[in-house]
């Protein structure tokens, strides 16, 4: 099971000096994976939870793409109904040749109406344009000689009914976004009771979760997966293992924008996991 890290492309003390010391820290740990959100127009119900400034994720994954060597890269998630999906296409694709096929695409429908509208993207319709990308995207990489893609992976995210059966339809991989540690085995039969219905493979499972580190132990059915003290969150990880799990993903953020001026406490956090881990495994 691989483990990444969403790194912050976005906030107060963001800058490319700290986007490459997230990037070769997190490579440095020996983590699998890094990867970061979206969002183009930071309006104001963006600007509430991910203050500007805001790092376009493949501008930005494309040069860390020059400043890593293994890792592989990724989205959680690129706003699907944002772009022209032959732009999204071309991108991708490019940015897989570029980093030597270490791109992973996750993707999602999006909830910011007020982007939307900046963008004069239909909020409602959302959904269905995600749906019709998607298609248009795989569509798109099949022209090889042009596009270069080779196997990118399409991670799904969200926790709704709706992003599971896009996983199943369109997508290689269900990318649940920070949930409870008690609905962990509930999700991984849902996505199989899911594909069954559609008489589709079942899709991989790689959760994004927090990393909330405590030192006691946090109890109660509202504990987040990734909440609580060492002892927890490398047990979650181990569940996760044991759910089959292709790989995780490790939110540092815990939603104030002051924590982005020093990223050193989420290093050591992370520090910490991957010893706990190591020993585990």
């Amino acid at each position: 099971m691989k483990i990444g890290v969403n790194i912050p492309n976005y906030g107060p003390g963001t800058d490319p000096g700290v986007l490459r010391s997230w990037a070769q820290t997190v490579e440095g740990l020996g983590f699998d994976l890094l990867m970061m959100s979206d969002h183009i127009a930071v309006t104001p119900d963006v600007a509430e939870k991910y203050p500007a400034p805001f790092y376009e994720p493949f501008t930005t994954l494309s040069w860390l793409a020059g400043a890593t060597r293994r890792i592989l890269l990724g989205t959680t998630v690129l706003i699907v109904p944002y772009r022209h999906p032959l732009l999204t296409a071309r991108m991708a694709a490019n940015l897989a040749d570029l980093s030597g096929g270490r791109f992973i695409l996750g993707v999602g429908v999006g909830w910011a109406e007020q982007e939307f509208d900046a963008l004069g993207v239909p909020f409602k319709q959302r959904g269905k344009l995600t749906d019709e990308h998607l298609r248009a995207v795989r569509t798109a990489w099949q022209q090889e000689d042009d596009y270069r893609s080779g196997r990118i992976p399409i991670w799904v995210g969200g926790n709704s009914a709706a992003a599971v059966r896009r996983s199943v339809r369109l997508g290689d991989v269900w990318h649940p976004l920070r949930c409870k540690a008690s609905w962990l085995g509930e999700a991984a039969e849902w996505l199989k009771s899911v594909a069954a219905q559609e008489g589709l493979p079942v899709p991989g499972l790689a959760p994004r979760i927090v990393l909330r580190p405590a030192d006691e132990p946090v109890t109660g059915e509202d504990r987040l997966a990734g909440e609580g003290d060492l002892e927890q969150i490398v047990g979650d990880l181990a569940t996760l293992r044991s759910l089959g799990a292709e790989a995780v993903l490790l939110d540092t953020f815990g939603g104030d924008p002051e924590e982005l001026k020093h990223p050193e406490q989420a290093w050591r956090d992370l520090a910490a996991v991957a010893a706990g881990w190591r020993e585990q495994t």
